[in-house]
């Protein structure tokens, strides 16, 4: 599933949505913002009932907002006429918001400062997409809009609980995808559908356009899923930066400069010792992860083995712990108001939140200090961190079957980053033999997105995978 040659022609049916390819076609003036919605809608069309979208524009809408951007010409803005969706727990004006909760559905006539810039950018949004309700699994099944499958598998998860935002890019019917990451949302569906998931640092991206602010603000963060490492930080420069209007936005965003450079000749990376790396039985997954050390040891690498211990006992705390009380804030009258409509797996998560005391959040909160601190003299060793975005994937039955033990199996590399204050980079790593892809993440600690980036842009390339399932090569 690699390619080498340069397209010579843009496709409506097959070609390529990334970024830099439709800015290059839309200033020497070979395709236009109007052809791409048209083709997109047509794509999405040609897949029938995917499960992806909640809600879609009418295509009228969209085709109206292309045209008036083509009547001022092509500006110098990198989103202008790029096509994209949103996670429904994002507020788009003129669009329903739900959260995977049809009963408590709202059209918003506002929305904050990140999908504010990518309005004015010019980018055109198609719809809304699918999610684990409330954003609450990292699996994409506990939504009652139906479930997403990978794009490789129909029998497979999508990934959550941004399953619509990884699917719809990988699938090829926009160009990126607004997303939300707590535990992994932002990362997991990347992994299962051969796309990228940047997770930036907690605060360098405003929550003012999620609903409510979002339901675990002390630790979430919006995100950004796209085809290639360059247009996820084209999408997050623009989103991020800081935002008065919002508590956890944080001044420093304003200061980190994401933008994608050079690795250097020779780097250490850090890898989990031991027992910590598993795949729970995925010789395959284990495979496709030794390779990504070879691969980044032949980029000028030194494999580094870590104490994963500090980090392991993080994870442990985001569900086992007292934080999914945060929850009850945003979600307590939700759950009074509409029990019988709420999903059970999601429903009985919810209901622990009440199970801890004040005294419980304060230890929790102490005890995530002190594994920081546990961490300094590793992040001292290492130029970054190197963990499997995930450890397998699993089919829908599977999940269904074992819905708590799968989906918290699944968070072993992702639950810790938030509650750390880490910043990631999700990117591509292979295929198993059976089709399934497999992906890295590249974790720094906070306002250092730059150089997860670079690291990701660098090994992504490496690869020379196609992007998504759309068998476009990467852009030169």
């Amino acid at each position: 599933m690699t390619k080498v040659s340069m397209m010579k022609t843009w496709s409506p049916e097959t070609g390529s949505l990334d970024i830099a390819t439709l800015g290059r076609l839309y200033r020497d003036g070979s395709l236009t913002p109007s052809a791409v919605v048209s083709a997109c809608y047509d794509r999405i069309a040609a897949r029938g009932d995917d499960h992806v979208w909640i809600h879609l524009a009418p295509r009228e809408t969209v085709m109206a907002q292309a045209k008036a951007l083509e009547a001022g010409g092509p500006t110098d803005d990198p989103l202008w006429g790029i096509p994209y969706s949103v996670k429904d727990c994002n507020d788009v004006p003129g669009m329903p918001t739900t959260n995977a909760l049809p009963e408590m559905e709202y059209w918003p006539e506002t929305t904050g400062q990140a999908i504010n810039r990518l309005i004015e950018s010019g980018a055109l949004c198609l719809g809304k997409v699918n999610m684990d309700q409330f954003g609450i699994g990292l699996v994409g099944v506990r939504t009652p809009y139906g479930a997403c499958s990978s794009v490789f598998g129909e029998d497979f998860i999508s990934g959550g609980s941004s399953s619509g935002s990884g699917v719809s890019v990988a699938a090829g019917l926009v160009s990126f995808s607004v997303a939300n990451d707590a535990a992994g949302s932002g990362r997991v569906p990347a992994a299962f559908n051969n796309i990228v998931g940047l997770k930036p640092t907690p605060g360098f991206i405003s929550n003012s356009s999620v609903s409510g602010g979002g339901s675990l603000k002390s630790a979430e963060t919006m995100t950004v899923f796209a085809l290639t490492t360059a247009d996820a930080v084209t999408v997050g420069r623009r989103m991020g930066g800081y935002d008065p209007s919002y508590e956890f936005s944080k001044p420093e965003a304003d200061t980190v400069d994401l933008a994608i450079a050079p690795i250097p000749p020779k780097f250490r990376f850090g890898v989990p010792a031991g027992a910590a790396l598993r795949f729970f039985g995925d010789g395959e997954a284990e495979k496709l992860f030794a390779a990504a050390v070879a691969r980044l040891e032949a980029m000028g690498g030194t494999k580094v083995e870590v104490d994963f211990t500090p980090f392991e006992e993080t994870q442990k705390l985001l569900y086992g712990g007292p934080f999914i009380a945060e929850r009850a804030i945003a979600m307590d009258k939700v759950v009074a108001e509409h029990r019988d409509h709420i999903h059970p797996v999601t429903l009985s998560i919810l209901e622990t939140s009440s199970d801890h005391s004040a005294k419980d959040v304060f230890a929790a909160i102490h005890k995530v200090a002190a594994l920081k601190r546990d961490t300094r003299a590793t992040w001292a060793d290492i130029d970054v961190l190197v963990v499997p975005t995930t450890p397998t994937i699993y089919t829908k039955a599977e999940i269904l079957a074992d819905p708590i033990r799968l989906n918290a199996q699944l968070g072993i590399y992702t639950n810790f980053v938030n509650l750390m204050g880490l910043c990631g980079m999700a990117v591509p790593n292979g295929f198993r033999p059976d089709g399934m892809p497999q992906g890295i993440t590249f974790l720094a600690p906070s306002w250092q997105d730059a150089k997860v980036a670079s690291y990701g842009a660098a090994y992504h390339a490496a690869t020379g995978l196609t992007l998504g399932a759309t068998d476009n090569p990467q852009p030169a």
